[in-house]
């Protein structure tokens, strides 16, 4: 066995079990077959294998789904249920998420090429979190009164207030790069807010999600709050963001794609949160502590091998430091382990598909005929997975296409700067803003920057720490809204104002 394939004598039996199962969708409470005939094959990303099959939902299959949702929102038991019982159960969906772990990680793990510590950590774990945190909300959702005015009335007497009601069927398409994690931020806020949710996991990576489904009923969630199907984007999900029966769309994805769905919402006056692409710069200032600044840098672009909305692929670097901190990001990016996701030793895995691996090739190509250099890395490895060196380029420009496109793989692209107002300048050079982080010792020169930045999340001396209580989300073409926090499960409910005459 090759150490860059998966050993699937590692598995558990639940993930071996599941993997091996005829997979359906879940629709009012029920694995059914699709109405076509069509299947989407799932490849192991570290040997290019097929592993499984999933149905391509057709549009017979989405009206089902969303009629499902529909069903149990308005006449359902979930209609019903008190918020402190909305908390209960999703709860207990914590606590399975956490029971079945294993599982969960594993199927996560071969579907995506992604670390199995990392699937454990974030998909797992801190997708309980984040069930558990957006559960207190639940109690606590209210309106408040208003004392109006109403001065062409001048004999009335009036009671008015205002309620938050569910905003309706949700919609939530999820990303390949933390499948789970990001199935759960969509469906939390929608669970703690009263509404019914239709999942479209990404095209490779459906696995985590149907058994997340299955473990939201065994939770106690009645049938038709959690749906899920599966299949392309262009088909599936298209029918989905079209429904007219969908309240709300949350999407996390290619901006490209976010606008198609901008688009068609607007036309039907749908709510939507999209979450889209970055490009996030990484300023490392002179005064830096390099010890803590080069690792961290160097990390914030190959961590989850690149595949990350806000991962820091842009590097900013003093001109008086320049040259010790790539030396330093240079020889982290040699030293890392590639490897297969199930073995515990690797440090980074393939990218999710082939195509991938071609587009992150194609891109680096791309930089070295614009005139950048590739320091290290560069090339994939001579191996059927769809694995891609951790590369690192200099002597960039602004103007070049690895600087001013998301490549989405783990590609850092590096350049000097002499001053602050360079440093900012070159930060904010770009059609996203996702994130940014600056690292310094002056107190003074970090308030500069977090008011300077033009990004929805800005870190200081730290990169990409993410918590559920803290809100999520960008500007510019980074996408609109937020996920995480009190205001993604405000997001969920539809504002009403009523008026009683006394």
């Amino acid at each position: 066995m090759s150490a860059y394939s998966n050993d699937f004598s590692l598995l558990g039996q639940a993930s071996r079990a599941f993997l091996a199962e005829q997979h359906l969708l879940r629709i009012g409470g029920k694995s059914v077959s699709s109405t076509g005939d069509q299947t989407v094959p799932l490849i192991d990303p570290s040997s290019g294998q097929e592993v499984s099959r999933v149905p391509e939902a057709t549009a017979a299959d989405v009206d089902a789904a969303v009629l499902a949702a529909r069903a149990a929102l308005e006449s359902g038991p979930w209609s019903r249920m008190r918020p402190y019982e909305r908390a209960h159960v999703m709860l207990k969906l914590a606590d399975l998420i956490e029971q079945n772990g294993r599982e969960l990680a594993e199927l996560e793990t071969v579907n995506s090429g992604r670390l199995i510590g990392a699937t454990r950590l974030i998909d797992v774990e801190f997708s309980a979190h984040v069930l558990r945190y957006m559960s207190g909300w639940a109690t606590k959702i209210e309106g408040r009164t208003v004392d109006i005015s109403a001065p062409y009335i001048p004999s009335g007497e009036f009671f008015s207030f205002t309620t938050r009601e569910p905003i309706g069927v949700v919609a939530g398409i999820v990303p390949w790069n933390v499948p789970l994690c990001q199935a759960v931020w969509k469906l939390a806020p929608a669970l703690t807010a009263g509404c019914t949710v239709v999942l479209k996991p990404a095209e490779p990576t459906p696995l985590t999600a149907l058994r997340l489904a299955d473990l939201a009923l065994e939770a106690g969630i009645p049938a038709g709050v959690v749906n899920v199907v599966t299949g392309s984007g262009a088909g599936t999900g298209a029918h989905l963001v079209r429904h007219p029966g969908v309240d709300k769309i949350s999407f996390t994805g290619s901006t490209a794609t976010g606008k198609l769905i901008a688009a068609s919402a607007a036309v039907a006056f749908k709510k939507y949160n999209l979450e889209l692409g970055g490009k996030s710069p990484v300023v490392v200032m002179q005064d830096a502590d390099l010890d803590q600044a080069i690792p961290a840098a160097a990390w914030a672009i190959f961590a989850n091998h690149g595949q990350n909305c806000c991962a820091g692929s842009r590097l900013y670097v003093h001109e008086s430091i320049f040259d010790k901190v790539l030396e330093g990001v240079a020889e982290i990016a040699r030293s890392i382990r590639l490897g297969s996701g199930l073995d515990p030793e690797t440090q980074m895995g393939p990218l999710v598909s082939k195509a991938q691996q071609q587009r992150v090739l194609d891109y680096i190509d791309a930089g070295r005929r614009e005139g950048a250099t590739v320091l290290t890395g560069g090339e994939a490895l001579d191996h059927p997975g769809s694995y891609v060196r951790p590369t690192v380029l200099v002597d960039t420009k602004q103007t070049m296409r690895v600087v001013q496109e998301e490549i989405f793989g783990p590609v850092l692209v590096a350049a000097r700067f002499a001053d602050e107002a360079e440093a900012l300048s070159l930060a904010n050079d770009s059609q996203y803003g996702l994130g940014a982080s600056i690292w310094t010792r002056d107190v003074s020169r970090v308030h500069r920057f977090i008011k300077g930045f033009k990004a929805g999340n800005v870190w200081v001396n730290v990169y990409n720490v993410l918590d559920a209580a803290l809100p999520f989300g960008g500007t510019k073409n980074s996408g609109v809204g937020h996920d995480l926090g009190e205001q993604s499960v405000l997001d969920h409910t539809r504002l009403k104002a009523a008026v009683i005459s006394l």
